[in-house]
């Protein structure tokens, strides 16, 4: 996988707005620029915007207004063919987790690299292992029905990781588990930015911001961005 060299922007966004419908804008005059390899947390109360901000950047939204630019390029200029590429390089844990029902943990995780062509030897390498990494090394032919939320969460984390991506964006990845697994997850996506992704995690748990505090902070309020730190 390509890696980008430290000190790029790997997102920009500028002047965005963002409303749904006719309603009022969830995002106002949103303005930021995230170097390639940084980690940052995503913070703020409920209802800030955080979820709507991610969907940005994964391109599940377009905004209202404004401009948001990912890998170099501009989105709205972007080709729709192009798009599939682009996300590609991205990794996603939804709060939903969004499992396939009808697949086990291990071929829930191994989809992206099965979709890109990856040798099935190393699938069966690689994804056995990143379960049992994350506490889930009894349950690799477990369907999601089966799992509780805090094993759903980490197989949707396992699955977003699995492949290395260039941007990893996660949205309370830590929501439904205790504190050491927690702490475990934390340390799993510090693995994943020191090999050169860059890390965005919505979450409200403060104290676990606190004690990973060498990270930056992107802070929204009302809808707009208090705080940022590059």
């Amino acid at each position: 996988m390509r890696r980008r060299p430290r000190g790029e922007h790997i997102i920009r966004l500028d002047g965005v707005g963002l409303r749904y419908g006719l309603g009022p804008e969830v995002l106002q005059d949103i303005s930021f620029a995230l170097p390639a390899g940084s980690f940052h947390f995503l913070t703020g109360p409920s209802g800030a915007g955080k979820s709507s901000l991610l969907r940005l950047m994964y391109l599940g939204l377009r905004p209202t207004r404004g401009r948001v630019m990912l890998f170099d390029r501009d989105i709205a200029q972007t080709k729709r063919y192009e798009l599939p590429a682009l996300r590609r390089r991205i990794g996603v844990v939804f709060q939903d987790f969004r499992l396939l029902d009808h697949l086990s943990a291990l071929d829930n995780v191994a989809l992206p690299l099965r979709v890109r062509g990856v040798k099935e030897s190393e699938v069966q390498k690689h994804v056995p292992e990143l379960l049992g990494w994350v506490g889930l090394a009894d349950h690799l032919n477990a369907k999601p029905s089966t799992l509780s939320g805090g094993q759903k969460q980490r197989v949707a984390i396992a699955r977003a990781v699995i492949g290395r991506p260039d941007l990893l964006l996660a949205d309370e990845p830590t929501g439904n588990v205790d504190d050491h697994i927690a702490m475990r997850l934390l340390h799993l996506f510090e693995e994943l930015n020191k090999l050169g992704t860059t890390i965005v995690i919505a979450t409200h748990n403060e104290g676990l911001v606190q004690r990973f505090a060498h990270h930056k902070r992107l802070h929204l309020e009302h809808g707009t961005v208090s705080k940022v730190e590059e």
